[in-house]
């Protein structure tokens, strides 16, 4: 009975400590988040970047100049030439930096998309985080 015992408790210890160590992780991990967003054009995409490092709104936006999206917008499918931006900042500032590109962005509906970055390189996160101040 003692074994049983010992081994349930060394199985427990050990999923504590699992838990404990993914909590963490996790908790860590939705601290930055990598933003995705559209637009016509570089010379848009430039303005936007602009303001929103300028602002404290994302630390970096990287702009690929052009890619071919394919969409359905008023019942009709379209092919256009576009500018995508990948934009790095906290996950606190997301809402606020979805604002300015909403205020900024010739489209009607503009693409904002957010998405946590679960891991990457510590030092380049820490950096993300001296940039943009906390909420």
């Amino acid at each position: 009975m003692l074994i049983i015992n010992s081994r349930y408790l060394i199985f427990s210890t050990i999923l504590l400590g699992l838990s404990r160590r993914t909590f963490s992780i996790s908790a860590n991990m939705s601290q930055y988040s990598a933003v995705y967003v559209t637009t016509p054009n570089e010379e848009v995409a430039k303005k936007i970047a602009h303001g929103l490092v300028q602002g404290k709104l994302a630390a970096c936006a990287n702009i690929i100049p052009k890619i071919t999206s394919i969409y359905e917008w008023e019942n009709k499918i379209n092919e256009d030439s576009e500018a995508l931006m990948m934009i790095k900042t906290r996950t606190s500032k997301v809402d606020e930096l979805t604002d300015f590109v909403k205020a900024n962005h010739p489209y009607q509906v503009c693409e904002v998309i957010a998405v946590p970055i679960f891991k990457g390189n510590e030092a380049y996160l820490k950096w993300i985080g001296e940039v943009v101040p906390e909420k």
